[in-house]
């Protein structure tokens, strides 16, 4: 996820594991996390309550994308969203790989897949109701996947799967201009859908528990203003909705615990306040007063406050958040169109001050593979290997004597309320300053970025946008859903494109379909590895940091789990407070 959108501590690859064993799905309770310490919430559920009452509040120092669950791809949206969008299927809470067990969620049981996983088959609860009392059905879920993956014109900020793998998906224009619905999702009564693919996809139980599964009634959807009127199916339900500075949330009388055995509704209100200053965040989730909502970590000055202080850093929580930290190299737009050009910039990169400039070792080891170390297909490597990881002049310089330059003047992205990506882009700046690359930062805000400016490739060919700064993790915990939205051909949009490389390439796109057909882990990993090495042959992408996240624990807030399936923040799903 952009989302980075996204830690699979230890990842299992097959979904008939992951289903194994989750009986104790409902029961939230303290696994160990009572003795609060440094990492503690990566371990056990710390601060363990039932007590209700009180506001749960979350600060953000930008704007989200949307909070449509239908139309965003943020990892902390995907997890917040689930308080009031129920998917299909979900992900339980817990900590470390506890956190990435997949449990059903809208759905009464995991997925029946037949004709060898082209077809799956999902069977909803009884007694689902949205927040004005009113069935929830299969045509409601139905609905909700066509306006989320077919409008790409009207809602183009989530992924497009669906539209990939779906039966007549690439002809579909969406429910807005074709009411006569897809018919590869079925829907042959109220409480059955049905998914029928072009090809076996062997991990689609990941796939629906996206909020993109969650129900939309049609009649109430307003295409890009439902935002402004969602209709709940989950345990809160919205109060109001002030775009762009505060979101209240408050309890949905019509949420059934008898259909939901994983959400608590513990406080009384949710409220989500956005454009706060970063450091201010730090300090209000250091009085208690908030969480983090980017669930990114705390900024510089906090961490060296806190890392060095042994009361305060017991309250921290540090972990992998299975994402990747890059940088994006447009291999559509001249003279990185050309392999040695690209690679020019690969060997030029000091990764160590990119390290440096992020937050150090604290904040993520120095990358040189695409998948990062606790995702399947990970293997070792690094094809652009210099003295100290300090980048090599020369070799650069060769590269680029090789792509017929002596000097490029190009344009780096970063986000404005990044500050760690910002300091990125500005140290490797200065070491492809050194071998004659000229590069001049512009500077969008994440909620715009993917939707305005990096994410829209006309953008980046007016702008002579060669280079864009991007962190990212796994859609779920697999090869496949960290590697297909950013790597394959099929993914690259108008706008909202993630593929912020534009890489097209024949052999990536033919491996990520014969890699998601397999229904062998062991083997459907190797290709995985297979993916990698050939996207870093064609120097497609700089690998800079495995990103670690550095979360600071409010004291008064309940039920703290760092979870895996959402980037290493803590999961959203049943925080309380004892404050009243």
């Amino acid at each position: 996820m952009r989302r980075s959108g996204l830690a699979a501590i230890a990842a299992i690859g097959s979904v008939s594991l992951l289903l194994a064993g989750c009986s104790k799905a409902d029961d939230n309770t303290d696994k160990g996390g009572k003795s609060a310490g440094a990492d503690a919430a990566t371990k056990g559920v710390v601060n363990a309550s039932t007590q209700k009452g009180g506001t749960v509040t979350y600060e953000y120092s930008d704007v989200p994308d949307s909070f449509d669950p239908g139309n965003t791809y943020y990892a902390y949206m995907y997890n917040l969203s689930r308080v009031y969008a129920r998917p299909l299927m979900t992900f339980q809470p817990g900590a470390g790989e506890e956190g990435n067990k997949l449990v059903p969620d809208l759905a009464a049981s995991a997925g029946v897949p037949s004709d060898g996983g082209k077809t799956w088959t999902y069977k909803l609860r009884t007694g689902l109701k949205y927040q004005d009392g009113t069935a929830i059905t299969s045509k409601d879920v139905k609905y909700a996947v066509e306006r989320s993956n077919f409008a790409r014109d009207v809602l183009s900020l989530g992924p497009n799967y669906f539209q990939q793998l779906l039966v007549g998906g690439e002809a579909y224009k969406g429910p807005y201009k074709d009411k006569k619905g897809l018919a590869s999702i079925e829907t042959p009564d109220d409480a059955t859908i049905v998914f029928k693919l072009k090809s076996a996809f062997q991990e689609f139980d990941y796939l629906v528990a996206t909020p993109q599964t969650a129900p939309v009634p049609e009649a109430k959807d307003k295409g890009i203003d439902y935002v402004k009127n969602i209709v709940s199916s989950g345990s809160y339900k919205f109060e109001s909705y002030d775009e762009g500075k505060q979101v209240t949330l408050v309890r949905n009388e019509n949420w059934d615990p008898k259909t939901d055995p994983l959400r608590k509704q513990y406080p009384d209100k949710i409220v989500v306040k956005l454009k706060v200053n970063a450091e201010t965040i730090d300090q209000d989730v250091q009085a208690g007063k908030a969480i983090d909502l980017g669930g990114t970590g705390v900024q510089a000055a906090t961490q060296a406050k806190v890392v060095n202080d042994a009361a305060l850093k017991a309250n921290t929580d540090n972990t992998y958040g299975g994402r990747l930290v890059y940088m994006a190299i447009n291999t559509k737009v001249a003279p990185f169109d050309n392999v040695a050009c690209r690679k020019a910039v690969q060997y030029a990169v000091d990764k160590v001050s990119v390290q440096t400039a992020e937050g150090g070792p604290i904040r993520g080891d120095i990358a040189t593979t695409v998948l990062p170390p606790d995702i399947p297909g990970y293997a070792k490597a690094d094809a652009y290997a210099t003295d100290g990881n300090k980048g090599d002049v020369a070799k650069a310089k060769e590269q680029l004597k090789a792509c017929g330059q002596t000097a490029i003047n190009t344009t780096i992205t970063a986000r404005s309320d990044r500050q760690p990506e910002i300091d990125a882009a500005t140290a490797i700046i200065a070491s492809l300053k050194k071998v004659g690359i000229n590069a001049s930062m512009k500077q969008f805000p994440s909620g715009k970025y993917f939707t305005d400016y990096a994410g829209v490739p006309a953008f980046n060919k007016k702008n002579n946008v060669g280079l864009m700064m991007m962190q990212w993790g796994a859609d779920w915990p697999g090869g496949y859903g960290f590697l297909q939205q950013i790597l394959n051909g099929a993914a690259i949009g108008a706008s909202g494109n993630t593929n912020l490389s534009e890489l097209n390439d024949p052999e990536v796109n033919a491996n990520l379909a014969k890699a998601i057909g397999t229904q062998d882990a062991t083997q459907r990993n190797a290709v995985y590895t297979q993916i990698d090495k050939k996207v870093m042959d064609e120097a497609a992408l700089v690998p800079l940091t495995y990103f670690k996240v550095l979360l600071y624990r409010p004291a008064n807030y309940t039920n703290l789990v760092s979870t895996a399936a959402f980037s290493g923040q803590y999961d959203y799903l049943n925080i309380g407070t004892t404050k009243k």
